[in-house]
């Protein structure tokens, strides 16, 4: 029977953003989540790695099936998008996300050509505290 959450942290190239969030939600939770790094290449699985998540994988297969196994799934809006993030986003991984029953928080920052209405812009550090304060606090609380 599974007792603690498990929270997949998605991102690529570099991984500077993923590394950011689980650094973040290390600091708030400690080990009370369980983090998965999933990286669109291995280059950002290790450096999400090296920011303590718990274990990471690496490539379309990995993200494929772990999405479907988790609580959540926390990174840049891009994850959504097929061919993103200089291609490393494949089709079968924007469409796993997309319809895996986890719960979803997407940073609203994105290289792609495209805005969202109604957002306003903020520094990394910013968007990382709202969406671990306003929202991941809220879905770690709520009854099943």
């Amino acid at each position: 029977m599974k007792t603690m959450k498990t929270i997949c942290v998605i991102d690529g190239q570099g991984g500077g953003i993923g590394s950011a969030v689980i650094k973040k939600i290390k600091e708030m939770y400690e080990e009370t989540l369980e983090i998965i790094a999933l990286g669109t290449n291995a280059i950002a699985t290790a450096q999400m790695l090296k920011s303590r998540a718990n274990k990471g994988a690496s490539g379309e297969n990995a993200i494929v099936r772990t999405v479907q196994q988790v609580d959540c799934v926390i990174g840049p809006i891009s994850i959504l998008m097929a061919h993103s993030m200089m291609g490393e986003v494949t089709p079968r991984m924007a469409e796993a996300i997309a319809v895996c029953d986890a719960r979803k928080f997407l940073i609203p920052l994105t290289q792609e050509n495209i805005e969202i209405a109604g957002l306003s812009a903020g520094p990394l550090p910013h968007l990382i505290d709202d969406l671990l304060e306003n929202h991941l606090k809220h879905f770690l609380t709520q009854k099943p």
